[in-house]
Formats: C-alpha cells, structure tokens, sequence
C-alpha cells in the first residue's frame, strides 16, 4: 500500500482516493485480513479509470500479485458528511424514487477516548446485518487500525436497507449512542447506485445477478 501512494498521487483525473485495509468478517473488525486490501477512488469518467486500470504501475501490481480481483461502479444517490475534510463523491439530492440494489459506504474516525465504547457496541449490529433481509454482502475496511474504521455494504433494494437501518432497535440504539456520546471527529455516510461490476470476491461476482436482471 506505501508503494503504491506515489503513483496515485500522480492520477491527476482521480480526484479522490484511500488505500485501505479489511477486517475479517465483513464490517467493522479488529482482526485484519492481511490477504485482503482495497482502493476507493473517485475518477472525472469512465474512460479515465479504464485507462488507469489498463496502463498503471498499480494495476500491473495486481495482476502480478493477486489471485482475484473484484471491482464494482458507483454512482452517488445519497452523500453526506466529510472524509478528511472533504466531500469525495459531490454531494447530490437523495433520489427517494430508486428501489434497485444499492450500495452503502459508512465510514468514521473515532475519538480515542471513545474507542471502547464503539467497539463495545458494533459487534452485535454487524452480526443483525449479515441475517437481514435483503442483505447481500459487506466488507470491513479502514485507513488505520481500530480507529479509521468504515464499511461498505450492498443490498438487494434501497426499502430492505432503510428497513434494516431504521427499524432494528439495535442499530438505532448505536445511532443514538454515537450522537449522544460524540463517538466520531469525523464521519461519511454515502448511498450508491450500482451501475457494473467485474471480476470476483471469493470466487463469484456478487453483484451479477441483480446488475444483469
């Protein structure tokens, strides 16, 4: 991931970008996946990722280094909140009339003195997200250990996830807890539309089905 800064700085047509780490279990973890690694980044149009993917020294890496690989193309339906002091994805009016599959991205930098109280609390939320209804996938990412945390996660259909975030009395509990205890300095919720994807995570695409229906 060091290596790999400088020649993404150099992307001047990426206007935004995070190397990131993964958990092992699919949201918020403090065991690393040390297998596993991901790039977020945000591209002026489609031609200038596809030339970045086609010619980079860091995609070149990737196909000498890894066994799989998936990527998945996002627009923003919904976005609010700042990551290191800025709005990556321009935020846009939320788009209530869409109901296909949907992708989410929350992400936090957590105060340290509020560090035991976050991961007190968000294991039990994530273990309901895995067993709910329309769920599909998620994957624990981060900038830094313990307190650079985010997860992004996608669902069959914008309802099953507003479902699942404001009708669980669980994860409204966190919600309340993190408002009321000021547990982040900063923090980023984004709501995507999945628009294609390639490639595969842990042997199949997990997007195929639903962006080819």
């Amino acid at each position: 991931m060091a290596v790999h800064r400088i020649p993404l700085l150099l992307q001047a047509r990426c206007s935004f970008w995070k190397l990131l780490g993964c958990g092992k279990n699919g949201s918020f973890d403090l065991q690393p996946d040390l297998q596993q690694w991901g790039l977020l980044s945000v591209w002026d149009s489609q031609e200038d990722f596809d030339l970045f993917y086609s010619r980079s020294f860091v995609s070149r890496w990737w196909r000498a280094f890894t066994e799989e690989q998936w990527t998945v193309f996002c627009s923003p339906l919904e976005t609010r909140g700042k990551w290191d002091e800025k709005e990556p994805f321009k935020p846009v009016v939320a788009d209530d009339d869409y109901d296909g599959p949907v992708a989410v991205l929350t992400r936090a930098t957590i105060r340290l003195s509020r560090i035991k109280r976050f991961w007190s609390n968000v294991g039990r939320v994530s273990d309901l997200m895995s067993s709910a209804d329309g769920y599909v996938f998620s994957l624990g990412i981060g900038e830094a250990p313990v307190f650079k945390q985010a997860t992004f996660s996608v669902w069959r259909s914008a309802k099953e996830m507003k479902l699942f975030a404001y009708s669980s009395a669980e994860h409204l509990d966190v919600i309340k807890k993190t408002r009321n205890e000021n547990w982040y300095s900063e923090e980023l919720f984004a709501r995507f539309k999945p628009v294609g994807s390639f490639g595969s995570l842990k042997g199949r695409d997990p997007l195929k089905e639903f962006l080819n229906s």
